[in-house]
């Protein structure tokens, strides 16, 4: 195997986009040298170049195709595409009968040959999110202007040209630490020239690099660097030779908001927020410089401390200013602001989030002091939207409402105000006081409802308003708090939101590696009368009341009892055993046109093992309707699977289908005893196995 090396270097990469193109190189590369057995050996991205080390064959083995093309009276269009598929000429067809014959002998072709014609046009097509025109015919596009590209096959250039850029063998590296261009002849090569040029080519250890850095300096002050594992990422993509500092925060800033000066510091600086030993805001904040001073930093620091004193005294000013007037003096704005053209305004939507918290609270059983704050902190949670500092920090919204709010309503509803947003990821916690969960849930509740109501759901991955992480966010609000809150009135019973906040939780727990099927056992249950196209033989008085499928905690709480049983082996025997006598009574019901229902008649069972599958089905439905209602799950699913041995003896030893007319009917309405029974606790034709 031969090393191929590849190397495209241009001007400063966006740190978001480096990544994604060094793997999109990696596909193009693998796809289009798939012939020569493409390996990769390493990746690598920076902000000046991305670049790939692959073993590839010394050359395309020979070939040979003989295959069967297109009628001769079928459209040019499609002889075209047959012979672009394969790579042919027309000359290498023959016709033979109606059909026209591609029989093409390919010989071997060494690799540097092949790499030249196949790899330069699907190269040129890489895509970027933002391209750049650029060249002198200013015909070529690339994410920003090329400068070089290093193209070796065991160490021999390969000549490629993308736009005005032909390969060669040269780099370059650092643009303080090592300047002009330097030759290489491998990809070992050139990572080792790279650093003695200032230039750190691996990803992964200019990351690592960074964070111990920032650690040891942080360590040495005793404090720590926050997490921000984005931040990180997207610094490694801005240096090449990176050299962690630490500067210091004036004391006049320091009683600001954390989250208005540490988002200052990372959005308009790129700096890292630093804590104390107690988890505390430190005065202190660390950096990357792209260069080893000779002065140790000093200077360097000097200039970052004096732009964040200027960033600072600007958040200082909206600070200062929006603490002068009142949330509830912002409310009027708030009617000039549209949320969205068939909804309405901020203010009327901040109107039904006051109300609908209110009402949550209440629901919730908190008291008519908790319920008025619940309604003032949904009154005033979109208030902020308003205030300079979210205008100059749209990431701030609800956060600068909660300082606000705090200030002239108290701790409590500034908290349910700061967190009302929460939960914005499947990582970020879930507002846990009381009146703070009847907010937040007043929230994402009318978000759906009124999004629902005007036809405006998502379609496909398309979701431009949120709305799946909106039902989520009720999903994990209502779970992670055991909030025992009848679902549906609160969606003003609307099925098509309730089922789409259904399958959200169904998406959830797949992704938790949880049953769902078990979900769709659970919440579907039989409602009435079911026909035998529905497959579903029970009669009425087998069927199972709703049992408030629309409480999610009841819900799971069954799921986790049931998904306990099915996993033991009298669960798996008893699913097999429902579904072997559901299936006898579909077909005999199809076959009879009717319903086996009825109390199956004691006196006409002749065999020990349907009195006792018959006996033991009843004492099971009377004890499991019970506990059932009294949410006693480990005692339903212990009983339901106690019926196990009953129906494997019934099958057994008995005949279901006697010739007797008499015994045929009790024995088939005993079946659907059974499968009434089991019917009672979920409906087991939704359950997988």
């Amino acid at each position: 195997m031969a090393e191929f090396f590849l190397e495209i270097f241009s001007e400063e990469i966006p740190a978001r986009m480096q990544a994604s193109g060094a793997a999109h190189l990696e596909g193009i590369c693998a796809q289009v040298l798939k012939p020569l057995g493409f390996k990769l050996g390493a990746l690598y991205y920076g902000p000046r170049r991305i670049a790939l080390k692959a073993e590839l064959a010394g050359e395309v083995a020979a070939s040979a195709v003989a295959e069967r093309g297109p009628r001769t009276s079928a459209p040019e269009q499609a002889l075209a595409g047959f012979l672009r598929k394969h790579g042919a000429a027309r000359e290498d067809l023959t016709q033979e009968g109606d059909f026209w014959v591609l029989n093409k002998q390919s010989p071997a072709q060494p690799a540097a040959a092949f790499i030249q014609s196949a790899l330069p046009e699907a190269l040129a097509k890489l895509p970027w999110p933002k391209s750049m025109r650029w060249g002198a015919s200013g015909d070529f596009t690339w994410v920003r202007p090329l400068r070089g590209i290093i193209s070796l096959l065991d160490g021999a250039v390969v000549p490629l040209q993308l736009g005005p850029v032909t390969s060669g063998n040269e780099t370059w590296g650092h643009r303080v630490h090592g300047p002009g261009p330097f030759a290489v002849s491998s990809a070992a090569v050139w990572e080792e020239k790279l650093r003695e040029h200032g230039v750190i080519a691996d990803p992964v250890e200019r990351r690592e690099k960074i964070a111990t850095g920032m650690a040891a300096l942080a360590a040495a002050q005793t404090l720590s660097v926050a997490p921000d594992e984005g931040l990180l990422d997207e610094v490694t993509g801005l240096v090449e030779w990176p050299v962690p500092l630490l500067g210091r925060i004036d004391d006049d800033f320091m009683d600001l908001p954390p989250e208005v000066r540490e988002l200052s510091m990372k959005i308009n600086q790129k700096y890292f927020a630093l804590r104390d030993a107690d988890g505390r805001p430190a005065p202190h904040f660390a950096f990357v410089a792209n260069l080893a001073a000779e002065d140790d930093g000093r200077a360097i620091i000097a200039g970052n401390e004096r732009v964040l004193r200027a960033r600072l005294a600007d958040a200082r000013h909206f600070w200062d200013l929006d603490l002068k007037t009142p949330l509830e003096d912002l409310l009027p704005k708030l009617e000039k602001i549209t949320f969205h053209a068939k909804i309405g305004t901020q203010h009327q939507r901040a109107e039904r989030i006051s109300k609908l918290a209110g009402d949550i609270a209440a629901l919730l059983q908190l008291d008519a002091t908790a319920q008025q704050q619940a309604r003032t902190a949904g009154l005033l949670a979109k208030a902020d939207l308003v205030t300079g500092m979210v205008g100059e920090f749209p990431e701030l919204q609800g956060i600068m409402g909660g300082y606000y709010a705090t200030r002239s309503h108290g701790a409590v509803v500034g908290g349910a105000i700061s967190t009302h947003y929460q939960p914005k990821g499947p990582s970020d916690a879930v507002p846990t006081d009381a009146i703070a969960i009847a907010v937040a849930l007043a929230d994402k509740l009318d978000t759906l409802i009124r999004f629902f109501a005007e036809g405006e759901k998502p379609t496909g991955s398309g979701d431009p308003y949120a709305l799946r992480r909106a039902a989520l966010g009720v999903i994990r609000i209502i779970l992670e708090n055991g909030l025992r809150l009848n679902l549906k009135p609160l969606l003003n019973n609307d099925s098509s939101l309730f089922d789409f906040i259904i399958e959200r939780l169904r998406i959830k727990l797949r992704g938790e590696g949880k049953r769902f099927d078990i979900l769709d056992a659970v919440l579907y249950g039989p409602s009435g009368n079911t026909t035998i196209d529905q497959l579903r033989i029970i009669s009425e008085q087998y069927q199972r009341n709703a049992f408030a499928d629309d409480d999610l905690v009841r819900l799971i709480k069954w799921v986790e009892a049931l998904t306990v049983m099915l996993g033991t082996e009298d669960g798996k025997n008893l699913l097999a055993g429902y579904k072997r006598a559901a299936n006898i009574l579909r077909i005999e019901s199809e076959k009879d046109q009717k319903l086996y229902s009825g109390d199956p008649d004691l006196n006409l069972m002749t065999e020990e093992a349907e009195k006792r599958l018959y006996l033991h089905v009843n004492a099971v439905m009377a004890k499991t309707k019970e506990e059932l209602w009294n949410e006693n799950y480990e005692s339903v699913v212990i009983e339901l699977a106690s019926i196990r041995p009953y129906i494997d003896a019934f099958f057994e030893k008995v005949t279901v289908n006697a010739p007797e007319p008499e015994l045929r009917r009790n024995r088939l309405r005993l079946l659907a005893r059974f499968v009434g029974a089991v019917q009672q606790v979920a409906d087991f034709t939704k359950i997988e196995g």
